[in-house]
């Protein structure tokens, strides 16, 4: 069983975020906290207590929008520490996603809260703190948070085959689908530059092993990954061959 810190600076969204965490057979303890200062406060205690004392608390539910520090700077904050509680975004506001990945989230929750987009979020927590606890955890793998109808999902990096550019969105391709994120293809550039990640195009970037086949016809360039091909732009075109002949031990 999990124990829980909810922050939120509406009394009635914290009394209901209160409500529904306490209700899920999986939480141990759900106790709230007004504001960042009142949070860290608590924060502090547990991080001293260790995870295994009586003041330990093993994710925090933060709202993002509070007076003084936001749930986003309490994060920032928390990662500084060693061993800092998981974190769960729960805000009325889509557009910190992005942020929220970049901090590690577990999951980002959208107000109005429902009883199982909360079940979901305490069911990936509740996986976490069992898998740290035991002998030898798994590393989970880095996932990018999408929209879908109002739910914010994760979708693992290494599921990712290319990369569109759609001014300052991206649209993400896998094997299941397509997803539009509010990320330019530029900062995936480099973010995933050594998860094997290449820039073939002003509009493309390719996983380097999901590429099948280099063609050259006549002065063009172009890759097959998959039923999809794409071409590759004269700047690009010998990095990518010398990175593919790298590959291939050649």
């Amino acid at each position: 069983m999990v124990r829980v810190l909810a922050v939120d600076d509406e009394e009635p969204a914290l009394g209901e975020l209160l409500y529904l965490l306490r209700a899920d057979p999986r939480v141990r303890t759900a106790e709230g906290a007004g504001d960042a200062t009142a949070a860290l406060r608590r924060i502090g205690r547990a991080l001293e207590s260790g995870p295994d004392g009586e003041d330990a608390v093993d994710v925090v539910f933060l709202d993002i929008h509070m007076p003084g520090l936001t749930g986003l700077d309490v994060a920032r904050l928390l990662a500084g520490f060693a061993r800092p509680p998981l974190v769960v975004f729960v805000t009325a506001h889509e557009g910190f996603a992005l942020q929220a990945f970049d901090l590690k989230a577990v999951d980002y929750v959208l107000k109005p809260v429902r009883r199982e987009r909360l079940a979901e979020a305490v069911r990936r927590v509740h996986e976490l703190v069992h898998a740290a606890a035991a002998p030898a955890p798994a590393a989970a793998p880095e996932q990018i948070p999408v929209e879908l109808g109002g739910v914010t999902r994760f979708v693992p990096v290494d599921d990712i085959v290319y990369v569109e550019a759609h001014g300052d969105y991206a649209r993400l391709h896998t094997d299941q689908g397509s997803h539009l994120v509010r990320i330019p293809l530029s900062a995936l550039e480099e973010r995933w530059a050594d998860r094997g990640f290449v820039r073939i195009h002003r509009s493309h970037l390719v996983a380097l092993a999901r590429i099948d086949e280099l063609r050259l016809d006549g002065g063009a360039t172009s890759v097959r990954v998959g039923d999809t091909d794409l071409a590759v732009s004269r700047r690009h075109a010998r990095q990518l061959r010398d990175l593919l002949m790298r590959r291939a031990g050649g």
